[in-house]
């Protein structure tokens, strides 16, 4: 659990430019106690002692404000920054190096039983206020933009944006997180299409109002 905590308080200091020590990310935050917490609620949870699991998590969300329930899975070098908000559900799974802003939903849709949370992969970054919702799979250096909302299955190496989320960019190179954390810089493809439209909408109305004028003429 130490090498694990040292590696990932590492992390913490390569993916946000504001922390200055790993005295201050281990003592001041809320991400690394929350990590710190749902190790020992998930190690009482595979050992059945689910009463304790789950004091123990809800202890950690009444102090660190993000929920992780003691049955999710989390891989190596999870980072959380500010991490207000944050809802893991019990089956979601997450794999090594993702990095998940504050107000990320990790959850279910309600229709579903067994598995009902997402299996997030590598490298997986998402944005501030975004929710992943159902048993699929968003794959391997996948980003996700702030505010999307996401209901099927995200290919690795893509970006998906908007409501409901839509793919935008499939990228043929692993993604450097360290240096790209911009969650907000990618075109909406619903807005494109309403821009579209609108375009259209204004080109049919001139030629009505052309037409009309010609016929008044006559």
């Amino acid at each position: 659990m130490f090498d694990g905590l040292r590696e990932t308080i590492k992390a913490y200091k390569t993916r946000d430019p504001a922390a200055k020590s790993g005295v201050e990310i281990f003592l001041l935050y809320p991400g690394i106690h929350a990590y710190i917490s749902h190790k020992i609620a998930h190690w009482l949870y595979v050992h059945r002692r689910f009463f304790l699991a789950r004091a123990v998590s809800q202890w950690s969300r009444f102090i660190t404000g993000i929920e992780i329930h003691p049955g999710a899975t989390i891989g190596r070098r999870f980072v959380i920054d500010h991490g207000t908000g944050i809802i893991i559900g019990e089956t979601a799974e997450i794999g090594d190096d993702v990095l998940l802003y504050q107000g990320v939903t990790l959850g279910g849709t309600g229709k579903d039983t067994g598995k009902r949370h997402p299996t997030i992969g590598n490298n997986v970054l998402i944005g501030a206020g975004a929710k992943v919702l159902g048993p699929f799979k968003v794959g391997d250096n996948a980003r996700i933009a702030a505010g999307a909302v996401v209901l099927r299955e995200i290919p690795p190496e893509s970006t998906a944006v908007g409501v409901p989320a839509r793919i935008v960019r499939i990228a043929g190179q692993k993604p450097d997180f360290a240096s790209e954390l911009d969650q907000i810089g990618y075109t909406d493809p619903v807005a494109v299409e309403m821009s579209a439209l609108r375009g259209q909408l204004e080109a049919l109305e001139a030629k009505l109002t052309e037409m009309s004028r010609n016929s008044s003429g006559l």
